[in-house]
């Protein structure tokens, strides 16, 4: 049966290139500093997003924690959006293992916070409070239809964290996608952030594996945080080789998965039962309203034809477009749910 996984691009392959990569890898021991293949690939990441110093850790949760671990003392606050992953995916960590306090500001449907109402959040210096040492942005926003923030509104937020004494952090664990639908330098966009982080494992196709990027000293820091969460690893070159072919071969074809999404996205706009705005959707996340009570049963006959993806349980529903899906399986997946929505499969 042929089957279309639109779940996430968490399920990408790695390349043929890649795997080959992976099978000579040249190895040494990561936590000596020895891997010669990990620190190509840090610096290869560093200077892809014009900032000093990188560390490989095993995925975005990980990265994410350990940036916050990075730059706050037990609690202090950092504000994110509403939507933000690190908020409603990553199981509380910031306030569960880094004693942060999390204070939340309202993302629009762009998956911006209006720079009001995070300078109206910044806790005064006031023995009651805690102190706000971070900000969160995340780009692409993936609750947000996969929005994407441009260069100036980040820099516009960056202004309010620094004249504040905080530090501004992206969750980029979609950032390339960012940079491919802005047709900008990845660089651009995070120039005037203290940290970022981005995934090898989603839409660039890697088995495993994200980056944490920054200053020297905030590096060094943040690889004595890794240890303490236990992510150091050894002869991980065997993985880190796939995110050298990544970030060389991966990154412009991403368009791709951007043009099959919008081709998702206008084809489901023609079914009934479905509601999508196909014009808010700038990358490859499709976002789209199932109006109909059967949804556990029409996503049970989508999956019996082959047709990954949604949630039964919810209105809301989201396919992902990645390496490995073609412009052919979106013509079957059109097919297909046009079907099941019409004729029940």
């Amino acid at each position: 049966m042929r089957i279309i996984d639109l779940r996430s691009d968490t399920v990408t392959h790695p390349t043929v290139e890649m795997r080959k990569a992976i099978a000579e890898a040249e190895v040494g021991d990561d936590v000596f500093g020895e891997d010669p293949t990990v620190n190509k690939l840090e610096a290869m990441a560093a200077e892809r997003l014009g900032k000093e110093a990188a560390v490989y850790v095993a995925s975005g949760s990980m990265a994410n924690l350990v940036a916050g671990l990075t730059h706050c003392q037990r609690g202090d606050e950092a504000i994110m959006g509403t939507e933000a992953h690190i908020f409603h995916n990553e199981v509380g960590s910031f306030s569960a293992l880094g004693g942060i306090n999390v204070r939340t500001v309202p993302n629009d449907s762009e998956g911006r916070l209006d720079p009001n109402a995070v300078e109206a959040a910044i806790r005064p210096d006031n023995i009651h409070q805690p102190r706000t040492a971070l900000i969160c942005l995340e780009n692409t926003q993936n609750r947000c239809s996969g929005a994407v923030l441009d260069a100036e509104y980040t820099e516009a937020i960056g202004r309010i964290a620094h004249d504040n004494d905080a530090a501004l952090h992206i969750d980029g664990a979609r950032i390339f996608n960012a940079a491919v639908a802005l047709e900008a330098p990845v660089s651009e966009l995070v120039k005037d952030v203290d940290s970022v982080t981005f995934c090898l494992s989603k839409g660039l196709s890697c088995p495993i594996g994200s980056i944490i990027v920054g200053s020297e000293d905030y590096i060094l820091e943040a690889r004595r945080w890794r240890k303490m969460v236990g992510g150091s690893m050894r002869q991980v070159g065997v993985i880190a080789a796939a995110g050298l072919v990544a970030l060389d071969n991966m990154v412009e074809r991403l368009a791709e998965d951007h043009a099959n999404a919008r081709k998702l996205a206008h084809g489901l706009a023609e079914i009934p039962g479905i509601s999508i705005d196909p014009e808010s959707l700038p990358t490859n996340l499709v976002f789209f309203d199932v109006e109909r009570e059967d949804r556990a049963e029409l996503h049970a006959k989508l999956v019996e034809r082959g047709v990954k993806g949604g949630s039964p349980d919810q209105k809301r529903w989201r396919y992902v477009t990645h390496y490995g899906i073609t412009e052919s399986d979106i013509d079957y997946t059109l097919e297909t749910v046009r079907e099941v929505f019409t004729n029940g499969g």
